[in-house]
Parts: C-alpha cells; structure tokens; sequence
C-alpha cells in the first residue's frame, strides 16, 4: 500500500512539473469568478506602457467592428501616465477616437482641477484626436445644467444607447473606495436612471462635479481601474476581497457584459492575498 501511495504521488509530481513546463504561466492567470483580472506590476513606470497598449489594442478592435473608438477618461495619476505613454506608442492613430469624461469638476478649463485642461496641455496636443471628437462640459451654467447639457452631448454621440456603451472607461480609485465622483455614502451612489448626474457636496473638493452613473460606467465594453501607491493597499484589498455588500463605490464595478481590469503596482498590491497576474517584460494583455 505504501508502494502503491508512493507511486501515485510520483506521477502527480511529474505531472505537476509537466504542466509547469508547458503552461510557465499558469498559476499567474487571474481571471476569477468575477470576470475580472487583476494585474499587479513593480511600479507604476512599467504599468504605464501596457495601459497604452491596452488602450491602443482596445482602439484598434473598437475601429474595426464599428468605425470608432469611444474612450472615457478620468484624472489624478492616470493624466501623467496616459500623456507620456501614449504618445510614445508608435503610428498612433486615434483620428477615429471620441473621447468623454467619466466625471469632471466644475471648474474653468484653466483652472488646474480641470481634468480636461489637464488632458488638453498634456495630452491631447500631442496626439491627433480631433477636436469636435473630445467631449467636454460646459463649465459656465450651474450644476444641475451642466449635467443635462453633458448628458444631452452624450445621448448624441451614443443615439442608439439607452446608456452610452463606452468601449473603454478608463478609472481611478480614491483611499476612500471612490471612482468617478461616486463616493461612499452618498446618494448619487444608488443613481440608476440618470446618464449624468450632479453632485454639489462632493466629499474631496471642488465640491461641485458631474459624474457618470454605475449604469454607464458598468454597460462599457471593457472598464480599466488604475490605482497606484500604498494609500490605497488597505482600501484596496477590501474592495477585491470583501466585494460582498461593500461601502466602497469602487466594488460596485462590474460590467454586465464587459471586461473588467486592476491594474495595481506593488506597493497598491501589497495586502492583497487573491491570485494575482505578473506580466512579464513586453507582455500585453
């Protein structure tokens, strides 16, 4: 019986070591129960490249099935990353591209809180998106306007949506659990028939802001979180760990029938005990 027993734990290990061989990244795969992927790289310097060809892979299979790529940009640290990246990628074209908000402070586009004036000096200079191609907010009526006259340029770049259906939304989370300018808490999180709504209490200033809904955000055809630093790693870990009934806005992500991506660095990452990916060097995903 021992010889036997000795025996079959012998070709369990050769199998083991065969499947290591031939699938070397088997165990790093990652994506679990809820369609989601979670990849965790050393620093936000070598996230930064393959968010850009995330993005530009999504352009490219967005353009030929439907002749555009529709892109929804959030600020904070995603600003820099995107404005040295991008660029960098070589024949970028993105003459096709429209491009939206996922929220926005109402502030002057001059004013640095603005994420669009932040993407049109950083970014959008260097890069051949057209103009009438960027969609902005009109930061001179009230809140409340603001936000039907955004929804209203929405509902014109998407006529056949009952809600825009973004090929891909590019988000941030705050050490809060926020994203977009949903936070805990608040009212707007439970928001289910507005395209964009107000918000003239925001929690993080300015405090007046408009925002995409969860039922935008979560009808996207791919949805990318980037969240970088070790203010968020506590925060984190309960958002992808603990998604049951969460307060965080952030867990309330989950496109009904889209891809969903974290994309973390180490130090986000690190009280994270979920299998996770580690691309390798020049991986794509």
């Amino acid at each position: 019986m021992h010889d036997n027993n000795t025996r079959v734990n012998y070709s369990r290990l050769l199998l083991e070591n065969r499947l290591n061989h031939l699938l070397p990244n088997f165990h790093s795969l990652s994506v679990d129960m809820a369609g989601r992927r979670v990849v965790v790289f050393p620093s936000a310097a070598e996230l930064g490249p393959v968010l850009a060809s995330l993005v530009a892979s999504r352009a490219e299979k967005a353009i030929s099935s439907y002749g555009r790529f529709t892109l929804g940009l959030s600020g904070g640290s995603l600003v820099h990353i995107l404005s040295k990246e991008l660029p960098a990628l070589p024949e970028l074209d993105c003459s096709k591209w429209v491009v939206g908000f996922c929220d926005e402070r109402l502030v002057s586009f001059d004013d640095p809180e603005s994420t669009y004036g932040l993407y049109k000096s950083q970014l959008f200079s260097k890069v051949n998106i057209p103009d009438e191609a960027v969609l902005t907010i009109d930061s001179s009526l009230p809140v409340q306007e603001c936000a039907e006259d955004y929804t209203c340029k929405l509902k014109k770049a998407f006529p056949e949506d009952e809600f825009p259906v973004f090929d891909l939304l590019l988000l941030g989370m705050g050490p809060d659990g926020h994203t977009c300018s949903l936070f805990p808490d608040h009212p707007l999180v439970q928001e289910n028939k507005k395209i964009v709504a107000p918000i003239s209490d925001s929690p993080k200033p300015p405090p007046q802001r408009v925002t995409m809904t969860f039922p935008v955000v979560n009808s996207a055809r791919c949805v990318a979180f980037v969240s970088t630093g070790g203010s968020k790693a506590q925060v984190l870990k309960e958002v992808l760990e603990d998604k049951k009934d969460s307060i965080y806005p952030a867990a309330r992500v989950a496109p009904t029938k889209g891809e969903l991506f974290w994309l973390l660095d180490d130090p986000a990452a690190a009280s994270l005990s979920i299998q996770v990916e580690r691309p390798g060097s020049g991986e794509k995903l």
